[in-house]
């Protein structure tokens, strides 16, 4: 996969750009939203370190390999996230449920 990588320049610069992207909305993301103007730079400065991250990829190290087990452990913890608060919506209901027959 490596191999197929290395030899695939545009394939390997969009997945890494992609995975760039997700992550930064992921896990550096303000709160509030940029200007317009910052918000262009922001992802032109991305665009420029996924193609020095493709430059590595094509020297045969596994950025794309890397970003990846990234993003799983990311949408693991998103997941767990969800699930936590869906239990504690369904163990906020129950304690509704329990206190409501006493009164």
């Amino acid at each position: 996969m490596q191999q197929w990588f290395s030899e695939h320049h545009v394939v390997s610069y969009l997945i890494i750009l992609g995975f760039t992207i997700y992550i930064f909305n992921s896990v550096f993301r303000a709160q509030q939203k940029l200007p317009l103007l910052k918000e262009v730079l922001v992802y032109v400065l991305m665009a420029i370190g996924s193609f020095v991250l493709m430059i590595l990829q094509v020297d045969k190290l596994p950025i794309i390999q890397c970003m990846g087990i990234a993003v799983v452990m990311m949408l693991m913890l998103r997941t767990r996230q969800l699930y936590d608060k869906w239990k504690g919506k369904k163990a906020e209901r129950g304690a509704v449920n329990e206190a409501e027959p006493g009164q």
